[in-house]
Order: C-alpha cells, then structure tokens, then sequence
C-alpha cells in the first residue's frame, strides 16, 4: 500500500524528493531508490525528521514498537500522523504516540494499488483544516476519499470497502467455474466476466440511478436476467450479503480490541 501511495502521489505531480520510505530490509529500500527515486532510510528516527506527515503503513501486529520508537521525534517535529493499519484505534496510537499528536486514521482498500481505491479518514481533535487537506490529498491520489463524523464507522467501512474487493472476486470465481461447466473455455469466460465487472462499476460510477434502478433497468420482465433474479432473491441473497458484512464488521471490532493498547 505504501508503495501504491507513493507511485500515486508522484504520477499526480509530486516530486519524489519530497517523498521519504523507511523499510528493514536494504533490498526493498534498494528497489524504492531505483524505481521511484525516492529518498529512503533504514533510520525511522530521521524519516520523521524529514517530513511534515509521517504514514504509518505498517503491519498492525508492530504498529505499537514503530510507534513507541518514532513518538519522540513526532512530538518534536509536530508531525501530522497518517495510520493506515488495520484495527489499531486513534486512542491506542495516542497513547503510543502522544495524547497531543495530530492523528488521521483511514482505511483504504487494495484497488489503490491501480490508483482506484476507496479511502474512509477520520481524524482526531488535534488534526486543523490544513493538515487534514494534506491528508486527504495523499489518500486521494490513489482513488477517491470519503470523511466520516464517527471513528467507530471505519469498521463499516472495513466491512464493506475494506473487504469488499474479496467479495467481488468471490462472485467473478463462482461465475467463472459455471461458465467453465457451460462449456466456455477458461479465457473467454474470465474475459466476459471481467469486462462485465468492470462495465458495471463503470455505469454505477457515472450514472445519478441507485443500484436498485440499475439492475431494474437492465432486467426485461420475463426475461432471461429476471429469472436469474428471481433465483438469487428466492435463496437469499441479500440476507447472506448482511450475514457476511455484518461478521466482518465484528471481526474488525474484535481485532481492535485484540491489538490495541491495553
């Protein structure tokens, strides 16, 4: 993710000088100099030094030693901080970090990685207009960005967008295997189901209807598409789909709870 930000950030006009990555391992700092230009550092401590906004991209089960390390040094340079770890809350970073520390917790989803991802932010009480400006820009040159009043809705969030890209892969596979047990062969079927995909999300992006005006609209009464319908409705769909995200959204609640400060 780290890697799609910066990719974003720099095809949307920014110098690669202004950008600064910290990794441990020398190949991936190597690979980061070479390929972007970037400035890199094994040296957490003096990223932060450098930058105006610090991007927590992380594993969440470390977040808390980086953070630990780094809190000095934020509280000194007076860093905005940019978490993009998966279930740690704005209280356990503040309590890592500084309860005075300018904190704005998002979560993006991989379709950032082709510069069409979804971001939720929230931030902090610490966090001014200007600095969550500069957030947002970062977050938006990978794809669009949403605020949400609430930090508590960014588990919705998870369940939804976070996740949701699994749930879409999970519909073209089993679209896929019935194609397969039609009679298409495999690159016909896994082409007519990706451009399906994509021409869908492209209308829905476009158009001012709601999903459920969409799909009346392609669906001809008697048709082959209604009957189709009709058969995901009567096996409920929709109520799987709330099964689904409901137990993702609980899932995101529990491992808050689970890697979060104490």
């Amino acid at each position: 993710m780290a890697t799609s930000l910066m990719s974003g950030l720099i095809a949307s006009g920014h110098s690669p000088q202004q950008l600064w990555v910290s990794d441990t391992a020398a190949a991936t700092l190597q690979s980061h100099r070479e390929q972007l230009n970037v400035n890199v550092s094994a040296d957490n401590i003096k990223i932060v030094q450098e930058a105006d906004v610090v991007v927590l991209a992380v594993k969440p089960q470390i977040l808390r030693e980086v953070a630990l390390q780094i809190a000095p040094a934020i509280q000194q340079k007076k860093s905005l901080v940019v978490s993009i770890a998966a279930g740690i809350s704005q209280t356990s970073l503040a309590l890592w970090l500084g309860s005075d520390v300018a904190i704005v917790r998002c979560m993006p989803n991989t379709p950032a990685l082709v510069l069409t991802g979804a971001t939720a932010l929230h931030a902090n009480t610490n966090v001014d207009e200007e600095q969550k400006d500069l957030a947002e820009n970062i977050l938006r040159a990978v794809g669009v960005c949403l605020w949400v009043a609430d930090e508590n809705q960014l588990d919705a969030v998870t369940a939804v967008s976070g996740s949701g890209p699994a749930y879409f892969f999970l519909m073209m596979e089993a679209m896929e295997k019935v194609a397969l047990e039609m009679g298409l062969d495999e690159h016909t079927a896994r082409l007519l189901i990706q451009q399906t995909a994509l021409g869908a999300a492209k209308i829905a992006l476009e158009s001012a209807e709601s999903p459920t005006q969409l799909r009346e609209r392609v669906t001809s009464p008697g048709g082959t598409t209604q009957k189709a319908i009709e058969c995901f409705q009567e096996n409920g769909f929709t109520e799987l789909v709330s099964k689904a995200l409901q137990a993702a959204k609980e899932r995101s609640i529990e491992m808050s709870k689970q890697l979060g400060a104490i």
